[in-house]
């Protein structure tokens, strides 16, 4: 079995200065969302209706204050609201880790509904344009967990060839690498399952259905090697929190996409 090799968090030093390779990661996510974006704003069924590399550049400002803002209060309300409403200063300390993706989504949501109206965009216009470019950004994010060496997945088979010893975990038990399950399956598989289908023109909503239910059901898997956080455990049914939080998103996709399919059906 492996040996989690204990990677410094802290990629470079600049002085006072501490640039971390999570903090890097973001950024990697943030630059290729710019890059895939811009793609896809050039492509026909976009470009027709008038999306520019400027669009592109204040989705990307409105996304990053939902994921930021959205991910650190989804963390302190699914995750730890008890103890986040004793310590409220807390909250504003993103440094000290906590982020939650659902919650980021949500924020991310709301910012490109706001951002809709103010450019009189429909919600699912904007966000069949975003949905297959946010893959890549999560596995870049899910390679940072890996780096920091949390995250870490359940107890695995001693002698499954890349089972894991997690130094963090203070115990020495072989764990499943979750955090690469996850970048590659929320990430890479995600990305090439949405990106081919996107290729083509689909009725308005259906690419966002498509990325709320291959989310949601890959992440509902991939929570069957990841350890529960112990400060949670295993919820009613032996289900994770993040599964829980996974299912309404996998039945909401599942109902926009049959909502778009019939709203954009056509007599024959």
């Amino acid at each position: 079995m492996l040996t989690h090799p204990e990677f410094d968090p802290i990629a470079l030093r600049l002085g006072p200065l501490a640039i971390h390779w999570y903090g890097l990661t973001y950024l990697v996510a943030f630059g290729l969302f710019m890059f895939l974006a811009s793609r896809r704003a050039r492509m026909p069924q976009h470009a027709a209706v008038g999306w520019t590399a400027r669009d592109v550049d204040d989705v990307l400002f409105f996304g990053v204050l939902g994921v930021v803002l959205g991910g650190r209060l989804g963390y302190c309300l699914f995750y730890k609201p008890g103890y986040y409403a004793e310590h409220l200063l807390e909250v504003l300390q993103v440094w000290k880790g906590g982020m939650s993706f659902h919650g980021g989504l949500l924020g991310v949501l709301l910012a490109l509904a706001w951002f809709g109206w103010r450019r009189g965009r429909g919600f699912f216009e904007v966000t069949d344009l975003v949905g297959p470019c946010v893959p890549t950004g999560i596995a870049a994010v899910r390679i940072g967990n890996f780096i920091n060496g949390e995250l870490w997945g359940r107890p695995a088979p001693a002698d499954l060839p890349w089972a894991m010893v997690f130094p963090q975990a203070h115990d020495g038990v072989a764990r499943h690498p979750s955090q690469i399950y996850q970048a590659l399956g929320e990430g890479l598989l995600l990305f090439v399952v949405l990106w081919l289908y996107a290729r083509k023109p689909r009725a308005t909503g259906q690419i966002s259905g498509v990325f709320m239910m291959g989310y949601g059901a890959l992440r509902f898997t991939a929570e069957y090697f990841r350890e529960p956080d112990d400060f949670l455990g295993l919820r009613a049914l032996s289900l994770s929190q993040g599964q829980w939080l996974s299912l309404p998103m996998i039945a909401a996709g599942l109902a926009i996409f049959i909502w778009a399919m019939q709203r954009n059906r056509r007599p024959a």
